[in-house]
């Protein structure tokens, strides 16, 4: 199995899985992720027991630098942001993958 999943790729996955249409899984992927996306977008979070939490968070106002002129400070003005923070089965699956030489 390739190491990047596509939408495609998950629905697919899910259908072998369970044992639905490919079709079928795909809109339900897509069904998910719209919702998904539609609770972040009117600032609620999502908890997945297990896999993890989506939240808004607000980065602060800060100062940066332009690497064509890094005299020049530039302001970065305070924004919100998706974060992600893995659930515990997630973290531990995570923690047992070995570390290659390339990684």
């Amino acid at each position: 199995m390739s190491k990047t999943m596509t939408k495609r790729k998950i629905a697919n996955e899910v259908a072998e899985r369970i044992g639905i249409t490919q079709s079928a899984a795909f809109e339900a992927v897509k069904a998910m992720l719209s919702t998904i996306s539609d609770t972040l977008a009117a600032g609620g979070h999502i908890e997945l027991r297990g896999f993890g939490i989506f939240e808004i968070v607000t980065q602060r106002q800060r100062v940066g630098r332009n690497p064509n002129n890094p005299t020049v400070p530039v302001k970065i003005p305070a924004r919100k942001v998706v974060k992600f923070r893995a659930g515990t089965e997630l973290a531990e699956s995570v923690r047992k993958l070995k570390v290659g030489p390339k990684d």
